[in-house]
């Protein structure tokens, strides 16, 4: 199917499912339709590689609509979805910060990485807007529809595209009991079996994560940096079966962990979702390169899952330099036909 082809499609099914097109025996054919498209498939060997929404956030639009084309166009069936496309869908108010411009600012202040002053002028001017929108979300969150997340899974799942994951910023220690169940019941509309939130080096708030994502009957996937260590993840595990780990094995890598494979098998079972990557080690100097340049055991990590029959998914994260000329849909789709070399 040609992109605009697709995206004529995208644009008719979510009128369809918004319930913006009225009903008649004209258009009763066009579920039938949709089910017979050709659909990606990225279970490869009987491993699931998946990525996260975040790949893209250099694209100029990062509506649910033009995510979803994002991810057909990578020959993805399965996602971990961040927080902006879904929410924004659902009616959220606007962030008035231009993320694409931030990221990288965020990333290098997260990474202790030296500043310029306008740099550093920039984020506090992002930190004050922030704070106000966050305000507002909050107050937006405490009634949003949760009908409009059901439509988002419609129009994913009728694209052949699975929501595995969700990832709002609903979840930190700044969040009220309300908005972590409002980002608990918005992930279950949309068909996940997890949440993600980046580790908050806090017990209390691991153990009520936990608690509250066994009440939804969900999972907490606690992400780590380079702060992962084989036992990083061990006493939030230990106080729930609610909370698991999103290990990232790239961040695994150039925090100098030695025995990935070992951390693996050990814990498979309460690992709901890893993020994949290549990054060198710290004697190589941690770099984050194009798949197979890096120090990171993709394939063997990769055949460990196939031949152990793991469940859980390989979720692609973008994170190497995007070469000129090229894009992150089609970096990413280059990431898949990587696992597909190693899995097929």
């Amino acid at each position: 199917m040609s992109i605009s082809n697709r995206r004529q499609f995208l644009g008719t099914a979510t009128a369809l499912i918004s319930g913006t097109v009225l009903t008649s025996s004209k258009i009763f054919g066009a579920p039938a339709i949709i089910r017979h498209l050709d659909k990606p498939n990225s279970r490869i060997g009987g491993v699931q590689i998946g990525t996260i929404t975040y790949s893209f956030r250099d694209m100029p639009d990062q509506s649910a609509e033009a995510t979803l084309q994002y991810v057909l166009d990578s020959g993805i069936s399965a996602i971990e979805l961040m927080g902006g496309p879904a929410e924004s869908f659902a009616g959220a108010p606007k962030n008035t910060v231009d993320m694409r411009t931030m990221f990288p600012l965020m990333r290098k202040r997260f990474e202790k990485q030296p500043l310029t002053d306008d740099e550093q002028k920039q984020l506090a001017d992002a930190d004050a807007q922030a704070k106000a929108y966050r305000s507002e979300l909050q107050k937006w969150r405490l009634s949003a529809p949760m009908s409009k997340f059901e439509q988002v899974r419609k129009l994913y799942n009728n694209a052949g595209v699975t929501i595995y994951g969700f990832k709002p910023d609903a979840f930190g220690l700044q969040n009220s009991d309300a908005e972590i169940n409002y980002g608990m019941a918005a992930a279950k509309m949309l068909g996940a079996n997890q949440v993600t939130v980046e580790h908050p080096g806090n017990d209390a708030q691991t153990l009520k994560l936990g608690q509250m994502a066994q009440k939804h009957g969900i999972r907490v996937g606690y992400h780590g940096h380079e702060q992962q260590t084989p036992t990083f993840w061990d006493t939030a595990l230990a106080q729930s079966p609610g909370n698991a780990m999103n290990l990232d094995l790239g961040h695994y890598i150039a925090a100098g962990q030695p025995d990935p494979l070992g951390l693996i098998r050990q814990k498979h079972d309460r690992i709901s979702s890893m993020h994949i990557k290549d990054r060198q080690n710290p004697a190589h100097g941690k770099g984050n390169l194009a798949w197979g340049q890096g120090d990171t055991p993709l394939t063997d990590v990769l055949k460990l899952m196939r031949d152990q029959k793991y469940a859980f998914p390989a979720t692609v994260e973008l994170e190497y330099k995007i070469p000129e000329g090229s894009t992150s849909v089609a970096e990413v789709k280059k990431c898949v036909d990587y696992c597909r070399k190693i899995l097929g």
